[in-house]
Formats: C-alpha cells, structure tokens, sequence
C-alpha cells in the first residue's frame, strides 16, 4: 500500500492514480457482483492481456482494493473479492454507470 507521502496531493489524482485505468473499473466493476477466478475474470474482459490482467490485479492488491484468497486444494484455487476499502468504490462505479446510461440517452 502506498503512503501518504507517495500519493498525490489532489484527492482526484490519488483516485485515479488507484483505478484510473480502463481495465481496474471494470474489474472493480465485476468484483462488485461476486469474488471472481482469474480465469473467469480473463474471460469477461474481451481484449484484456492476461499481463495487464495480472499487474492490474497485483497492483490493486499491494493498494489494498482487492483481496487475493488461495484455497488449499489440488489444483489450487485462488479467488479475488473486494476488500472494504474496494467496496467502498460501490458509490462511485454505480454513478458513473448511472452517467454512462444517461450519455447514450443524450446521444439517441
């Protein structure tokens, strides 16, 4: 997790330095329905890497927005859910897809 001192100042900046990438909102996205396989995840983002997968995944992690959870089980299995902090994002994902949904009737 990073410290105060190596987020930005600007309370936006910080947030988009968190999850301002495409492909972090729509896994935040997912992950607000049920904790997700990586697998499952893979397959629900057309044209994500599984890199970019990866890293995504890894760096909200170390940013304590997401949970890893690795199940004792032959072959393994390993599940990512949303920690608190994660699910604190519900407001801010249900707004912009409540905005998303207004656009594309403006457009119309």
């Amino acid at each position: 997790m990073k410290t105060k001192q190596e987020l930005p100042e600007c309370p936006v900046a910080t947030t988009v330095s968190l999850i301002g990438s495409k492909w972090k909102l729509l896994i935040i996205r997912n992950l607000l329905v049920r904790p997700w396989r990586f697998n499952e995840l893979k397959n629900s983002l057309d044209g994500i890497s599984q890199k970019v997968l990866t890293d995504s995944l890894r760096s909200m992690e170390e940013d304590g927005i997401i949970t890893r959870t690795v199940y004792p089980e032959v072959p393994p299995r390993v599940e990512y859910a949303l920690s608190d902090i994660g699910e604190s994002m519900r407001p801010i994902i249900n707004s912009m897809a409540e905005w998303g949904t207004d656009y594309k009737k403006i457009i119309d």
